[in-house]
Formats: structure tokens, sequence, C-alpha cells
């Protein structure tokens, strides 16, 4: 097969393409994203899963705290954007967390917040919701398998930090 079939996009340069055709190749790659990030997918991987959320969270400019909820298999039943928030914080209400896993019928959630700032490392609020989110949902057998803060530049996993 020739190659140039295989990747239309191989030599494209982003120096090449214009403002409104960069804003067409972000669209079409949330799509996408968004299309191995629906319902019934096993999420693939820990990098497929921080591409997809810093493409989706990359130019807010408010806080945003969400989950990707799955069933015992780890397939995604509903991604949620739960709460918004100021350009530096969000409240987060774990009540509502167990309520939107209960309802999702969830067995897992992977947690998500982005910082405006660029700066995706934790806070320590982010650490102390996190904890308490965690044992909130422990004891209605909800599994917390991480917690992505993720800016515009970068994105940090609470599992591979060692702190969940």
């Amino acid at each position: 097969m020739n190659p140039s079939k295989q990747d239309r996009f191989a030599g494209l340069k982003l120096s090449q393409l214009s403002h409104v055709e960069k804003e067409s190749v972000v669209k079409l790659a949330l799509k996408a994203l968004a299309m191995k990030h629906r319902a019934g997918r096993t999420l693939s991987s820990p990098d497929a899963t921080r591409d997809y959320l810093c493409l989706r969270l990359a130019d807010y400019r408010n806080e945003v705290f969400g989950g990707l909820f799955l069933d015992n298999l780890c397939r995604i039943i509903a991604v949620r954007e739960l709460f918004q928030g100021t350009v530096n914080s969000a409240s987060v209400h774990p009540r509502v967390v167990v309520q939107q896993a209960m309802e999702a019928n969830a067995a897992a959630i992977v947690f998500f917040h982005n910082h405006p700032s660029g700066v995706a490392e934790p806070s320590r609020a982010d650490e102390m919701i996190t904890r308490r989110l965690r044992e909130a949902l422990a004891l209605v057998d909800v599994r917390v398998l991480d917690h992505f803060v993720v800016s515009a530049g970068e994105s940090v996993s609470f599992a591979e930090r060692g702190l969940l």
C-alpha cells in the first residue's frame, strides 16, 4: 500500500496551517478522541486518557472538575463535568460525586480537573479532596483509579505519582 495513502497528515506542519485550519484540526482530534472515550469503550491506556483530557480541557478559562465513570471492566459509562469553578478553584462536593457514581452505576472513576494557570502541579487542596472522595466512594464500593490534573501544556497523574 502507498504510504501517503495510509497517513495523509504525515507531512503536514503546523506552520503551514492557517488559524482556522488549526482550529479544524483540534476539532477533528477532539472528535477522534471522543470516539475512543465514548460509552462502552474500554480505557485503552493512561496516555490515551491523558491526551483526551488535555485536548478537552486545554482552552478552559475556569477550573472544571469531572470524572470518567467506569464499569467493573473499565469500560466508560459516562464522562461528566461535575463542577465549574473560577480561575483558580472549583468547589467539589463528595455527596454529589457519590450520587453521580450511584446514578451511573459506576464501579470505578477517573477524576480530572484543569488548572487554567498552565501549571499542572497538584495542590495540597487537590490531594485532600481526592482523599476525601476516595474515602466517600469506598463506602459504596466505587474505586478511584486516578486523578488527572491538566493544563494546556502538561498533565499530572495521581496514580503515577503514587498519590492514590
